[in-house]
């Protein structure tokens, strides 16, 4: 693992929204609505996002309102 993915920040989030083009809307625990995609090396570990799935984002650097899916988190019992 590189230093730079050390530094990234990563949020728990909930997906609200699927969109085309393999894109979500998710809301992490302080509200922010930000705009993800799966990212490759866990897409093959991810079988599907459904809209109320609980995931850990990595956000973006360069811009906070853009990140990417890292990990699928399990969803708590009903």
């Amino acid at each position: 693992m590189s230093k730079d993915a050390k530094n990234r920040r990563q949020l728990v989030a909930k997906v609200v929204e699927v969109l085309p083009r393999s894109l979500f809307r998710v809301r992490t625990e302080d509200e922010r609505d930000v705009l993800c995609h799966v990212a490759l090396p866990v897409r093959n570990t991810i079988g599907r996002v459904l809209e109320g799935d609980r995931v850990t984002v990595e956000l973006s650097e360069y811009d906070p309102k853009r990140g990417r899916i890292i990990e699928h988190r399990p969803s708590s019992p009903r």
